[in-house]
C-alpha cells in the first residue's frame, strides 16, 4: 500500500480532473461520482459521445443502434454531479499542479486522472492517412457503410477490399463485412506477423479461422503493406525457398486499417516515466511513479501484474481499474493509504459475424448464436451507467422477435 500524506499540496480545495472520457476516463467519473461525500469532478473530453468501442461492428452491422452503442456525455452525466468540458488537455504541469488546454484554458486540480487512451497509427506507412479508413469513430463507420453500399450496387467483378492487421479489430471486422458485402467483393485480410489473433486464446483463434474460411476471406500472413495508393496496395511478400523478398501491386476498391494503436498521452512536466511504447509508468496503485497526484489509467497506463509483466490495454482492463480508482482518489485525497489494483481475468469475447461470437471465460468455452447472446449480454452489464443500461436493456426486448439484417 501507499502512504499518502494530509492534502496539504497546491492543488488542494481544486477539483479532481480527469482527462479523457473513453472507458478509464468515463467509469472513474462515474464510480467517484456514485461514492459517498465525492469530490468536485471535472471530465475533459472533446468529443460529443462516448464510444463503446466493443459493439462498434454491431453498429456497422445495424444489428445495433447508434444511441446504444454511442450514448451523448450530457444524457450520461446528467444528474450525476461530473462537470464536463468539451476540451483536450494539452500539457500538464504537474509541479504548480495545473493544465492546459487545447483551447487556451488553464485549469487547476487536486488530483489528475490521464485516461487519454491511444489513437490509430499508421507506422509510418506512405498514404494510410491519406487513402485508408479507420474503425475507432461514427464516422469512420459511416465510411465503411457507404462503402458496402457502394460496392453492393455496382457488382462489378473482382472488386476488392483490403484489410491491414489479422489482430481483433481487423478479425471482427472482416467477418461482419463478408456478410454485409453478400459476396460483392473479395476480402483480403492482410497480417504482416505469422498468425492471426496471436494473443488470443487458441479455441477463439480457431474459432476465427473458421469464421473467415466460411467466409472465404483471405488471409496473407508474413505480409507487409509498403505503401496505400489510390486504387492499390503495394505489398511485401516473405521470400520464397530462400530466394529474395518479393513485391505486389494489389488492386483494391477500399482499405480498412486496422493494424495498431499509439499512446496518446499529453506532455507532462516535470517529464514524466514511460516504457518502451510510450505508456506512463504506474505504481500498483496507479499513481505516476514520480508524480503522486497524477493517476493513470487504461492504454495510456503501464500497469504491471503479479508476474511483474504490463496489463494488456482492453477495456476490460480499464473498466476494472477505474472502480479501484475511484476508491484510490478518495484515500489520496483523505490522506489515507492506497491499496494495489489486482485484474481479474474474465475472459474473452470476439463476434465473427452476424449474431455469431466466440468466447472463453469464466467456465464458458462457446461459439455461434449462444455465445453471442452470452457476448451481449455482457456487454449490456458494461454499458456506462443503470439509466442507459436500462434504455438500452428495454430495446433489445423489444427487438427480440425483429429480423437481423
Amino acid at each position: 500500500m501507499t502512504e499518502t500524506g494530509p492534502d496539504q499540496r497546491p492543488g488542494s480545495g481544486r477539483p479532481v480532473v480527469i482527462a479523457g472520457g473513453g472507458f478509464g476516463g468515463l467509469y472513474t467519473a462515474l464510480a467517484l461520482a456514485g461514492r459517498r461525500n465525492p469530490p468536485a469532478i471535472l471530465l475533459i473530453e472533446p468529443r460529443e459521445r462516448f464510444v463503446f468501442q466493443p459493439l462498434l461492428y454491431e453498429l456497422l452491422s445495424e444489428e445495433l443502434r447508434c444511441w446504444e452503442v454511442a450514448p451523448r456525455y450530457d444524457r450520461l452525466l446528467a444528474g450525476r454531479g461530473v462537470a464536463w468540458l468539451r476540451d483536450r488537455v494539452k500539457s500538464v504541469d504537474a509541479q504548480a499542479h495545473a493544465l492546459v488546454t487545447e483551447q487556451g484554458r488553464v485549469l487547476g486540480y487536486s488530483r489528475l486522472v490521464l485516461a487519454t487512451g491511444s489513437i490509430p497509427t499508421s507506422f509510418g506507412v506512405p498514404g494510410v492517412e491519406e487513402q485508408a479508413i479507420g474503425f475507432h469513430t461514427l464516422a469512420d463507420v459511416e465510411r465503411l457503410h457507404n462503402l458496402v453500399r457502394q460496392l453492393r450496387r455496382k457488382q462489378r467483378p473482382l472488386q476488392r477490399l483490403a484489410l491491414v492487421g489479422a489482430g481483433p479489430s481487423g478479425v471482427e471486422l472482416a467477418c461482419k463485412l463478408a456478410d454485409l458485402l453478400q459476396g460483392a467483393a473479395v476480402l483480403e485480410l492482410i497480417e504482416q506477423g505469422p498468425e492471426l489473433l496471436p494473443l488470443a486464446r487458441s479455441f477463439n483463434r480457431e474459432q476465427a479461422r473458421s469464421a473467415l474460411l466460411r467466409r472465404d476471406v483471405r488471409l496473407r500472413t508474413h505480409t507487409r503493406v509498403l505503401a496505400v495508393k489510390p486504387g492499390r496496395l503495394q505489398l511485401g511478400l516473405p521470400p520464397a525457398a530462400g530466394g529474395e523478398p518479393g513485391r505486389e501491386e494489389l488492386a483494391v476498391d477500399g482499405v480498412i486499417w486496422t493494424a495498431g494503436v499509439r499512446v496518446n498521452s499529453p506532455p507532462v512536466a516535470p517529464p514524466a516515466a514511460v516504457d518502451g511504447r510510450g505508456r506512463l509508468l504506474c505504481t500498483p496503485e496507479l499513481q505516476m511513479r514520480q508524480h503522486p497526484d497524477l493517476f493513470a489509467i487504461g492504454d495510456v497506463a503501464h500497469v504491471e501484474d503479479a508476474d511483474g509483466e504490463p496489463l494488456p490495454a482492453t477495456a476490460q482492463v480499464a473498466i476494472q481499474q477505474a472502480e479501484h480508482l475511484a476508491a484510490n482518489l478518495q484515500r489520496s485525497l483523505a490522506g489515507e493509504p492506497l491499496e494495489p489494483f489486482l485484474w481479474h481475468d474474465l475472459g474473452e469475447m470476439i463476434s465473427l459475424g452476424v449474431g455469431e461470437a466466440s468466447l472463453t471465460g469464466l467456465g464458458l468455452t462457446l461459439a455461434g448464436q449462444v455465445a453471442y447472446r452470452i457476448r451481449q449480454v455482457t456487454y449490456l452489464s458494461r454499458l456506462p451507467g443503470r439509466s442507459h443500461q436500462l434504455r438500452v436493456a428495454a430495446g433489445w426486448l423489444s427487438d427480440l422477435g425483429r429480423p437481423r439484417p
